[in-house]
């Protein structure tokens, strides 16, 4: 038995479909690993914008430029 025309079209519509879905899945992998990577190469920069008192040296980890405790900005007023 020969399929028939209409049963090609189902069946190449269905394949089209189903080639769209996985490159929309890859396609969002991509963009999502693109996304962390980018956020886990800011998180080492943006250590010491959080606080200009701070720096993150790799061998050291975070350090203070006056080598003591961080005060917050309450304590700082109160003095």
């Amino acid at each position: 038995m020969q399929p028939t025309d209409t049963e090609i079209l189902w069946l190449n519509l269905t394949n089209a479909g189903l080639g769209l879905a996985t490159l929309a899945g890859i396609g969002v992998l991509v963009w999502s690993a693109a996304r962390e990577l980018a956020e886990r190469a800011k998180s080492r920069v943006a250590v010491h914008q959080l606080d200009p008192h701070s720096v993150f040296i790799p061998e050291l980890g975070l350090t203070m430029a006056d080598g003591g405790e961080k005060i917050d900005d309450d304590e700082a007023e109160k003095k």
